[in-house]
């Protein structure tokens, strides 16, 4: 049984379930889990991915943070977004996940993919030259991200590649916006010497 199955509501959330969900700040009737799960599954999942989770574990960790979710939603009261608000439980979830790995085997270190398939998304009249060099860059980045630590992945995934505000970065993970600022700072060079470390690699590669 998949995560999806196991957590999913039984009947499809109804037509404009999305616009149900409150905006950070606003005060509103209780959500509906089953808008909640609709809306922030595709989140969730490619979060829990990105933060280096071991492809194995994705539909286990992702089915622990929505069984969380049903039992904290009516604590939700729109102080953050409902993204950022996840995105906390998300990250407490994996952390735990971890946890129980290292006390199962000291040695364990989660790999997560090494590609994401919404990085090789594209136009699909791509030759297969360029689907295989964007499959290749897909790679890259995961492995380049991957190599930092998790404070500086947490922080430059939320504000590259989910654009989120810097200000609800720091609500969702519960430091202060210049902690965050400095963070992104930091993960922003250190992914940037990644890259050139990597070209330097291939470079001397072709001419060794």
């Amino acid at each position: 049984m998949t995560a999806r199955a196991a957590v999913a509501p039984s009947t499809p959330p109804p037509a404009g379930a999305v616009a149900a969900i409150p905006a950070a700040g606003v005060q509103a009737a209780p959500l509906d889990f089953a808008e909640v799960y609709e809306e922030m599954f595709p989140f969730v999942w490619r979060t829990v991915r990105r933060l280096g989770v071991d492809a194995s574990a994705h539909e286990d960790v992702c089915q622990e943070v929505f069984v969380v979710v049903h039992r904290r939603l009516p604590e939700f009261l729109g102080r953050s977004s409902l993204k950022t608000w996840v995105f906390g439980i998300v990250v407490n979830v994996v952390q735990t996940h971890r946890r129980s790995l290292r006390r199962k085997s000291p040695a364990h270190r989660g790999t997560g993919e090494t590609v994401d398939p919404e990085l090789l998304a594209g136009p699909s009249n791509l030759s297969p030259y360029e689907a295989m060099t964007r499959a290749e860059a897909a790679r890259v980045a995961h492995e380049l991200l991957s190599s930092l630590d998790e404070e500086k992945r947490v922080v430059l995934l939320l504000a590259e590649l989910e654009e989120m505000p810097v200000a609800e970065i720091a609500r969702g993970i519960g430091v202060n916006v210049n902690t965050v600022y400095a963070r992104l700072r930091a993960a922003r060079q250190a992914f940037s010497d990644a890259v050139h470390r990597y070209h330097a690699r291939i470079r001397g590669g072709r001419n060794g």
